[in-house]
């Protein structure tokens, strides 16, 4: 590409960004937290792109300009006219040999498909495909007094697998997760949580037990009410703990706007 053309790419770079960033397209890709630096990046290659663009326009510009006052100067020899006629020759020769391929503006295509088609955030197929990453947290908040007891997926799963489920005792909780299903058809309920973003996303999951709606879909959304149950199995995976809640009332609900679960990295 040359430089025009590569302003325009790196313009269009920088207004996807912010794009994203103004939207919450951006969830897809990064933890919320991370949402000033995308903007500041957009900005900056927007800037930049812009930079380039006026850069170019002048350069361009003064050799014209130039050209244009040699050539009003009467006093020229034949010697000299044919030095500039093959200069300009040797000019054009250059131009149209470093040519590139229309195809280089198929980059563009990915940039398209950012804005028009926002992606699925990462779901059960990459859930039950990967450990879960469950972590010890370093201590527990005290819990509100609210009944039932809205709390996160990993916030749940570290008191019953770390604190044995002490500092939840018989309370009915909430727990709001997306649907899997292991080989065998046992449901599920996880969140992935993220580190940066989605490309090191990681599973934390919750198996149910109780009264499980008779026909659950992957990746459907639900909002489960139960209680604490000291049961456990180990993730075929990585061999980590797995806690169980026992349900007493499952109802679906839409994707949350964040659908990545961030809590146990704050």
């Amino acid at each position: 590409m040359n430089r025009q053309a590569q302003a325009v790419v790196m313009f269009l770079v920088g207004a996807v960004l912010v794009h994203a960033g103004f939207t919450d397209l951006y969830l897809r890709y990064v933890k919320a937290g991370l949402r000033p630096l995308l903007l500041a990046a957009g900005a900056v290659l927007m800037a930049g792109a812009l930079a380039v663009a006026w850069y170019e326009f002048k350069g361009r510009r003064g050799p014209a300009q130039q050209d244009g006052h040699e050539d009003a100067q009467p006093h020229r020899t034949h010697e000299h006219g044919r030095e500039g006629g093959d200069e300009h020759d040797h000019r054009m020769d250059d131009h149209h040999g470093h040519r590139e391929p229309r195809v280089s503006w198929l980059l563009l295509i990915p940039l398209l498909a950012l804005i028009l088609v926002a992606p699925p955030a990462l779901g059960s197929f990459s859930a039950m495909r990967a450990g879960t990453a469950l972590q010890q947290p370093y201590g527990y908040a005290k819990l509100p007094d609210s009944d039932p007891l809205p709390i996160s997926l990993v916030d749940y799963a570290g008191r019953a697998v770390y604190d044995h489920g002490r500092s939840l005792g018989k309370r009915k909780v909430q727990i709001t997760g997306f649907v899997a299903l292991d080989a065998q058809g046992a449901p599920f309920l996880v969140r992935m949580s993220l580190n940066c973003c989605a490309a090191d996303a990681q599973p934390v999951k919750l198996a149910l037990t109780g009264d499980i709606p008779p026909v659950l879909q992957p990746d459907t959304w639900l909002r489960v009410t139960g209680t604490y149950t000291a049961k456990q199995i180990r993730d075929p995976v990585n061999n980590r703990p797995i806690p169980y809640m026992r349900v007493t009332e499952a109802v679906p609900v839409p994707t949350p706007r964040d659908p990545y679960d961030e809590s146990w990295n704050q």
